[in-house]
């Protein structure tokens, strides 16, 4: 069993160090600069409360061509990331590989699949001139919803601050054998990754919190208990998930909690960043059209005004444009 991590950043890299400990299968890491070069010298670090282990030897290069066709390949590179990368992992594509779409945000292959007048539709807002879905193929897709909180500390060296979750489904919501066997591994290397039958509805729980909290947050600066314990951002976030969740609804997704639980469960985060203000500080690309725009996008699709998100997403647009932080 191949398996090849496309961005071996911080998620991609805690994903790679667990199941090449694991010992399963043959794991490769695709990284790129100082990070590659530790790596190829040190190994890989993966430090966590529970200890710290160092994979040596594990196999790192910047060049897909090094490693050739896959069983699977996830990729673990933010959404706007993606497109530029297609025609380099070519060469890790065989009839038969499996992508596994470790983003956070609506995935490109969302309509593929479905039945009924969004049958295949293509969500732009993720695939702007639709070259994942031409170039990968919507067919190879496996659902992911990555909850692990991670960072690379330096280069060679991941932190795992917390959580274990990551849950794989088909979108079609078979059980099909390929599905079962890469969440067989995952959950061999310590992680909890059940299939799940309707992968869509674990999208748009994550995908919920991070459509308001990461571009309210990105805005004013404030971290998750600061923003759920103000009534006028609580009540923001509170429009925009309601908001999100005509549109889901609209499209057959069933939302397992009520959106007050799912504010409240973010408040129990406590004094945390969120990812796109993180981004925001560091001067990096911010995964606004994955997590915003694309929900904007769905409304329109469904007929479902978004007066609440428009403005919010209005506002973080411009604050990443002057920021050259828009990606």
């Amino acid at each position: 069993m191949k398996i090849c991590i496309f961005g071996a950043g911080a998620i991609g890299g805690l994903v790679g160090g667990l199941l090449a400990r694991q010992g399963d299968a043959e794991i490769s890491l695709i990284a790129r600069g100082p990070h590659l070069d530790a790596i190829k010298q040190n190994g890989l670090t993966i430090e966590a409360d529970d200890g710290t282990f160092v994979q040596k030897n594990v196999l790192a290069t910047d060049n897909p061509d090094d490693l050739g066709v896959q069983d699977y390949v996830i990729i673990a590179l933010k959404a706007h990331s993606v497109p530029a990368v297609v025609q380099s992992m070519q060469p890790l594509l065989g009839p038969d590989t499996a992508i596994v779409t470790a983003q956070n945000g609506l995935p490109w292959w969302y309509f593929y699949g479905v039945s009924g007048e969004h049958a295949d539709k293509r969500v732009k807002a993720t695939d702007r001139d639709g070259s994942i879905w031409d170039k990968i193929g919507p067919e190879r897709a496996i659902g992911c919803v990555v909850y692990p909180a991670a960072e690379v500390i330096r280069p060679g060296v991941i932190l795992h601050r917390a959580g274990d979750r990551f849950p794989v489904g088909e979108p079609s919501g078979e059980r099909t054998e390929r599905v079962k066997k890469i969440s067989d591994l995952l959950i061999s290397a310590g992680l909890k990754a059940p299939v799940r039958k309707g992968i869509r509805n674990d999208i748009w729980v994550k995908l919920w919190g991070n459509l308001s909290f990461n571009p309210i947050s990105a805005i004013t600066g404030a971290t998750l208990d600061v923003i759920c314990g103000d009534d006028g951002t609580r009540s923001l976030v509170r429009s925009m998930m309601l908001e999100a969740q005509a549109i889901g609804e609209a499209l057959d997704v069933n939302f397992p909690i009520d959106v007050d639980k799912r504010i409240a469960g973010a408040a129990g985060v406590g004094a945390h960043k969120t990812s796109m203000l993180v981004d925001l500080e560091s001067g990096r690309p911010m995964e606004i059209d994955a997590l915003v725009s694309s929900v904007q996008e769905l409304g329109v699709i469904t007929g479902h005004a978004t007066p609440t998100i428009d403005a919010v997403a209005a506002l973080v647009k411009q604050k990443a444009m002057l920021a050259g932080c828009y990606g």
